[in-house]
Parts: C-alpha cells; sequence; structure tokens
C-alpha cells in the first residue's frame, strides 16, 4: 500500500508539475514547462516511476530551486545527475541527507574545506545550510533510476537545467559559478563571463581529486570575491 501511495503522489507532483517550484524560479522557467520537451520528459518520469524507484522523490526534484530563489543566488554550483543509492538523492547536488553515509567525492569537498579554511569534517553530509545562504546546488540532470548512473540523462532535464544557467548569467550580475570536472565546465559556454567570475577544477572524486582539487580552495576565493562585491560571505561550517 505504501508503494502505491507513494507513486500516486509522484505522479500527482509530476502532472502538476507547475506549483511545487519556488515563485521566482516559476517566474523565470515558466515558459519551459509548456514546451514539448517538458511534456515529454514529464511523461518519460510518470512512466519510469511505475517500473522503478526514481530519486529523489518527487517533491524534492526542484529542491535547490525552492531553498534557493533566483534572485538570492550568490554561488552556482554545478553537478551532473543525483546519487543513484536509496536514500542518498534530496535535490541538492553533492549532498546526502542527514543518517545517510557521505559519498566519497563529498568527502574530499569536505577534506578540501577543512584545509581551505579549517573546518571540521562534518559528521553528516547535509548541504541545505549552503543551499539557504545563496549556493544553487544544482545538478544538470535532476532525476536518476534507482542503481543506474546517468540513466535519465538526455531526456530533457538538460535542457531545462541549461535554461535556468543562462537566465542567471543574462538577468544577475555577479554571480561566481564553481565547475569541478569536465561536465560541469562544458557548461562555461552558457556564462557570460564578462558579468560573472567562473572557477574551475578537476571533480572531487577519488579518480580526480588528487590531479588539483585538493588545493584549489574555492571555499575562501568564494568568500574573498563575495566580499569584494559587498556580499555577505557564505559560512561553510556545516550545520
Amino acid at each position: 500500500m505504501c508503494k502505491v501511495i507513494n507513486e500516486r503522489k509522484f505522479i500527482t507532483v509530476m502532472e502538476k508539475i507547475v506549483p511545487v517550484i519556488e515563485e521566482s524560479w516559476l517566474h523565470a522557467l515558466q515558459e519551459e514547462f509548456d514546451k514539448p520537451y517538458f511534456s515529454d520528459l514529464k511523461k518519460f518520469l510518470i512512466e519510469e516511476r511505475k517500473k522503478y524507484r526514481v530519486f529523489p522523490p518527487g517533491s524534492l526534484i526542484f529542491n535547490a530551486f525552492n531553498r534557493t530563489p533566483f534572485q538570492r543566488v550568490k554561488v552556482v554550483l554545478l553537478g551532473q545527475d543525483p546519487y543513484h543509492g536509496f536514500s542518498q538523492a534530496h535535490g541538492l547536488c553533492f549532498s546526502v541527507p542527514r543518517g545517510v553515509a557521505k559519498p566519497p567525492s563529498l568527502i574530499n569537498i569536505f577534506k578540501e574545506l577543512e584545509n581551505d579554511l579549517g573546518i571540521p569534517i562534518s559528521k553528516h553530509g547535509d548541504l541545505t545550510s549552503w543551499a539557504d545562504q545563496g549556493v544553487l546546488l544544482l545538478n544538470a540532470t535532476l532525476t536518476v533510476r534507482e542503481n543506474q548512473a546517468g540513466s535519465h540523462q538526455n531526456r530533457g532535464w538538460e535542457t531545462f537545467t541549461d535554461v535556468a544557467i543562462r537566465k542567471l548569467s543574462d538577468q544577475r550580475k555577479g554571480l561566481i559559478f564553481v565547475l569541478w570536472g569536465n561536465y560541469a565546465q562544458a557548461k562555461r559556454n552558457l556564462i557570460d563571463t564578462g558579468k560573472h567570475t567562473v572557477l574551475t577544477t578537476v571533480h572531487p572524486s577519488p579518480l580526480s581529486a588528487n590531479r588539483g582539487f585538493f588545493g584549489c580552495k574555492h571555499f575562501s576565493k568564494i568568500n574573498q570575491l563575495l566580499k569584494q562585491q559587498g556580499e555577505s560571505e557564505i559560512n561553510w561550517n556545516i550545520v
């Protein structure tokens, strides 16, 4: 019974997708919801959910947008797609809910944070406090099938999130875009580098972190840039 109820909730969310996104983002992205690709995406997700577990839960698909309204964005951290393990994804890139084991890339992020700012490695991996301060934790693809990384790529999400990035680039000024790894760096062409700062390095994955992620000091650099612009700095402590 619980599975059926959860499935119905998911389908309801996807069929009535517009009300579950924060108002300023709804205004910025309204046109996308009416386009054919988004209609196809909704149909795909409804069918996927009937056959498989899909993460994150429907109510958290737009968590990054809901936590960080359009006009409050200071920093944009781009990921690829959600974690595909059970209970890991909650709509914020690199983040996992409290009580869920920290994935290797997130552990490396915390190691660099400690190296850069002396902040002790957190006991949990929930980055919501960053999102609430203006760090948009955005994955390019917003859903995934359980245990199948990249399974929802090229279904329309990238079109949607590319528009979100372009809107920020066009309508805001002085944002800091953080692009870790080749996939994120491919989004650089969406950003007006005359108006915004772009920070790049390799992905924090254990496969690449030793080739430049460790020692990048992006956390302190972000705060230096914000301070120069008269903006409040990010408190990177995980609370």
